[in-house]
């Protein structure tokens, strides 16, 4: 599908079902279906829990049931930390080795940072929403005819992350956010018009993804759920060393970017570090900058 063919509603189906991670855009949508200012009659929601949220999503997650008069569906394919440490011991060859789902960073020699790839958005969160809906929707094995529309909460400003659906002939994507031409920010801006408060960043508590804003953000606001990284982070690493005790494999994971412990990247801003922050838009034309 392409871009300008996702800004039109596909062909309408039986089953309309909301994908929601309970962030920004995925919540705003779920309220812009309760308000009717998406016009599908929705049978519901399906949140994939990797059970490593921050504590505040959970909570935003229950006052969203509250909000909308359609179910919300929680589902699991398990806890995405307790994964993510359990060593394991091939039976073909009787070595321990570590099926870590998340994308960490590692490094072995200096100049050999690398980031490793990411399993856990197909693990944790496609695949238990597949799996859920083809219960919820009655898809029989095998089933070709198209049955269910999935709608995704991908705004405006990240439409190249828009996938169509695979491997589910039964189902056929939609991004309502983009059909609207809504940015995140918009978003926002219709969550404080309509009297909701801004939901909280949906993302796992230790996802290697984090910005340092995010990380700040989460050290500053959230000091337990931070602690909780830290203390993962620690784990993951000695986990690592049992199955891959002379660091061959795999070397040393971190969470950061920078290869250093969590605990001791310097999380400050620019400011903070004395540093001046130009304005060039308060002043000519701003193209110094460019």
């Amino acid at each position: 599908m392409t871009e300008i063919e996702c800004l039109k509603p596909p062909p309408a189906t039986r089953y309309n079902y909301l994908s929601l991670g309970a962030g920004v855009q995925s919540s705003c949508l779920a309220l812009m279906l309760e308000h009717k200012e998406i016009e599908t009659q929705v049978d519901g929601a399906v949140f994939a829990d990797t059970q490593s949220e921050p504590a505040e999503v959970y909570e935003w997650l229950d006052e969203l049931e509250k909000l909308v008069s359609f179910p919300i569906h929680r589902v699991t394919a398990g806890d995405l930390r307790k994964e993510s440490l359990r060593v394991r011991k091939s039976k073909r060859t009787g070595i321990n080795y570590l099926n870590v789902k998340i994308p960490f960073f590692v490094t072995k020699d200096v100049g050999r940072d690398s980031i490793m790839g990411r399993k856990c958005t197909g693990s944790f969160k496609i695949e238990p929403i597949t799996q859920a809906l083809r219960k919820l929707c009655n898809v029989k094995r095998g089933q070709k005819e198209t049955t269910v529309t999935q709608m995704i909460g991908i705004s405006w400003d990240e439409i190249q992350r828009m996938k169509e659906l695979r491997r589910t002939p039964w189902a056929q994507a939609r991004w309502p956010l983009l059909e609207k031409r809504m940015t995140r920010r918009d978003c926002k801006e219709w969550m404080k018009a309509n009297g909701y408060p801004e939901p909280p960043r949906s993302a796992c508590t230790f996802c290697p993804f984090h910005n340092d804003g995010e990380w700040r953000r989460l050290k500053t606001e959230h000091a337990k759920d931070f602690a909780e990284a830290v203390t993962f982070e620690k784990e993951l690493q000695a986990a690592n060393l049992k199955a891959d005790p002379k660091g061959q494999v795999r070397g040393v994971p971190y969470l950061h970017s920078s290869c250093k412990p969590l605990e001791e990247v310097d999380l400050s801003t620019d400011q903070e570090r004395g540093q001046i922050v130009w304005d060039f838009g308060s002043e000519c034309e701003g193209v110094c900058g460019v």
